[in-house]
C-alpha cells in the first residue's frame, strides 16, 4: 500500500514551516509540486546564498540542500506510510552557473525502489532554462525499517492533522 500523498505534502509544508531557525527557513527553500514518485522545488535568489560576490552567483552548497531535499521528498512519496529517507550517497554534478538574480527550481524523481535503497534523479535549473541545467545529481536514500517507519508515521501524524496544503 502506498502512503497517502497528501500526507507526504503535509509533512513537506511543516518541515518548511516548523523551525524558523533551520536551513529550510536560512535558504528559503519552498516545495512546489508533489506526487507520486517527483518533487519539485524552488530556491528563491537572495545576496545571502551568494558565494563569489564579483558575480553574484549562488554557492553551489545552497544548490546541494536544494538537489538533496528535493531527492529526499520525491523518496518519501514512494514509502508505505509517511516518513523520512535518509540520504546514504548524493552525487552532483556542477554544469555551469546560475544566472545572478534568478531563483533556482529543482525537479527530482525517483527510477528505482528497491527494499532497502530509494534511487532518484535532480536536476536544478532557473526558470525557461531547463534545458540548460546548473545541475544534475544521483542520490541514493536509505528505507528505513518498516516498524521505525511505522513509529516514525505514529509520531508524524499528529502534528500533520493541522497542516493544510496547497501543493
Amino acid at each position: 500500500m502506498a502512503v497517502d500523498i497528501v500526507l507526504v505534502k503535509k509533512l513537506a509544508k511543516l518541515m518548511v514551516s516548523a523551525n524558523k531557525g533551520d536551513h529550510f527557513h536560512q535558504l528559503g527553500l519552498e516545495f512546489t509540486h508533489l506526487e507520486t514518485g517527483a518533487c519539485e522545488m524552488r530556491l528563491p535568489y537572495s545576496e545571502r546564498l551568494v558565494g563569489n560576490p564579483d558575480t553574484g552567483v549562488v554557492h553551489g552548497g545552497a544548490i546541494t540542500a536544494l538537489l538533496d531535499t528535493c531527492c529526499g521528498m520525491a523518496c518519501a512519496t514512494v514509502l508505505e506510510d509517511v516518513g523520512l529517507t535518509p540520504t546514504m550517497d548524493l552525487r552532483i554534478d556542477y554544469m555551469g552557473v546560475a544566472e545572478p538574480g534568478q531563483d533556482i527550481y529543482a525537479r527530482a524523481d525517483v527510477y528505482r525502489s528497491s527494499q532497502s535503497v530509494l534511487f532518484a534523479r535532480g536536476r536544478a535549473y532557473t526558470k525557461g532554462q531547463e534545458d540548460r541545467p546548473v545541475a544534475h545529481c544521483v542520490a541514493n536514500f536509505i528505507r528505513l525499517d518498516e516498524e521505525v517507519l511505522k513509529n516514525l508515521s505514529e509520531q508524524f501524524k499528529p502534528f500533520l492533522e493541522a497542516v493544510e496544503v496547497d501543493l
